[in-house]
């Protein structure tokens, strides 16, 4: 019975408002993701780059019921799993899932400056090995998305007072603030997430703007107050 109920656990994930299936998504449903969704700011146009299961998408499109939401991947069992989890969840109006990477949405001129948010789960793996499995290496690993090319297109498609907001673990912190500085950036807001108060940081959510600000940081534990006010209207 155990072992039932993780093999269902691992298909699907509850939400309040919607059901995430991810059968056929490398990278399931993790805290990085829902942290990322419930954190991040929105507007009327929003970007989710590397969706995967949609699960950000989703909750952007919950927190700003007026956006609509653009989710793009590289993956195409991610793309049409995606899409059917939208579709579930009453969402294919206003949230469209396109089989395509980032960079060329970058280089299309009718996209330009025209998004008020950009989020993203970024792959993150740099130096170490690849998985043997080739779906998982590709959410995984830069290879097909590095912090400069997501920085890049991040650039090209926010609108000046757009903000660009990602996940990323605390030794990769300062690689990607780097790219973000170095493609004109400026740090707007950081939250450094740890697992219990006794461990050092494990993650850090990262926010940058197009101009000077004043950066607001903040922390949180997970399970904690400000933990549980982020997550309050997403899990169960």
């Amino acid at each position: 019975m155990q072992a039932k109920k993780y093999f269902i656990a691992l298909k699907m994930f509850q939400f309040k408002q919607f059901v995430i299936h991810q059968d056929r998504c490398a990278m399931k449903v993790g805290t990085d993701g829902v942290l990322l969704g419930a954190w991040a700011q929105g507007g009327s146009r929003i970007l989710d780059v590397g969706t995967g299961t949609g699960v950000i998408a989703m909750m952007m499109a919950q927190r700003y019921p007026e956006a609509f939401v653009t989710a793009v991947d590289i993956n195409s069992g991610a793309v049409q799993q995606a899409g059917e989890n939208v579709a579930g969840a009453g969402m294919a109006s206003r949230i469209h899932v396109s089989h395509a990477p980032v960079q060329q949405l970058a280089v299309d001129e009718l996209q330009a400056g025209s998004y008020d948010a950009v989020v993203s789960n970024p792959p993150f793996f740099i130096d170490s090995m690849n998985a043997p499995d080739e779906q998982r290496n590709m959410a995984r690993h830069t290879a097909t998305l590095t912090y400069a090319d997501l920085m890049q297109a991040g650039w090209m498609l926010l609108n000046d007072e757009g903000e660009l907001s990602v996940v990323v673990p605390f030794d990769y912190r300062q690689r990607m603030e780097d790219e973000a500085t170095f493609r004109g950036f400026f740090p707007s807001r950081v939250c450094a997430v740890k697992t219990t108060d006794r461990k050092p940081v494990r993650r850090y959510l990262l926010a940058f703007c197009k101009h000077p600000c004043v950066c607001q940081r903040e922390q949180l534990t997970i399970g904690d107050e400000r933990y549980q006010l982020l997550t309050r209207d997403f899990y169960l």
